[in-house]
């Protein structure tokens, strides 16, 4: 039986159920902690693999190989209950097809909102100007259930910290995704227009110019 206390995430684990006469190299799995478009992948990637270098073991060890790469946060605890179960003999599975079916059951876009929210918290706007960024926030927020405050706040913590500092500093403060969006991009645009007239005096001065002296 599988033994729930087995140290399932070290690949090295997986080396005893490869057949020691294959030279054939594939690609390694990367870790699978239910990521937004990283399940599909996990499945061509575990089948391709079972098929090159693991012919003639047995599914459950081949289960066993499978699960070593997943890991991380919600998908420890999904992990945790089917070791569980199948050392009560509660799952059985005569093939690991029927596993890897389960896993895109479980995790492969059955939870759409999942996905969309995963990638809404990931979106951080970086060197991207205000307008992309927005854009892009947009597209992740439909279906992810996301509306007014909370909204807001992943929206919030997506900016650059000057941008919202700035917002923060504000006396009226934003009510609606709309306003944030709205004043988000003038400012972004206001910063990077006073940035490129800063860098336009800097390399003016540095090659001995004269900056004109504003009008009185």
């Amino acid at each position: 039986m599988i033994i729930a206390k087995a140290r399932l995430g070290e690949a090295e684990g997986a080396a005893a159920f490869v057949q020691p006469n294959m030279q054939v190299e594939v690609a390694r799995l990367q870790e699978f902690d239910k990521s937004s478009g990283k399940v599909a992948r996990l499945i061509i990637a575990c089948k391709l693999y079972i098929c090159m270098k693991m012919r003639g073991v047995s599914v459950e060890k081949q289960i066993q190989w499978v699960l070593s790469y997943i890991q991380g946060g919600l998908v420890d605890i999904w992990k945790e209950n089917v070791l569980e179960d199948l050392e009560r003999g509660l799952l059985e599975y005569e093939t690991i097809g029927e596993f890897l079916a389960d896993i895109k059951k479980e995790f492969g876009g059955g939870n759409k909102e999942l996905v969309k929210v995963t990638e809404l918290q990931r979106l951080e706007q970086g060197s991207k100007m205000m307008e992309e960024f927005v854009q892009e926030f947009r597209r992740a927020a439909k279906g992810s259930g996301y509306e007014g405050c909370p909204l807001i706040e992943e929206f919030k913590q997506g900016l650059n910290r000057a941008i919202r500092r700035k917002l923060m500093e504000a006396e009226h403060q934003l009510e609606t995704a709309e306003q944030w969006y709205n004043r988000t991009t003038i400012l972004d645009r206001n910063w990077r227009e006073s940035k490129r007239e800063k860098d336009r005096l800097r390399r003016r001065k540095e090659q001995g110019g004269t900056i004109p002296k504003p009008q009185k």
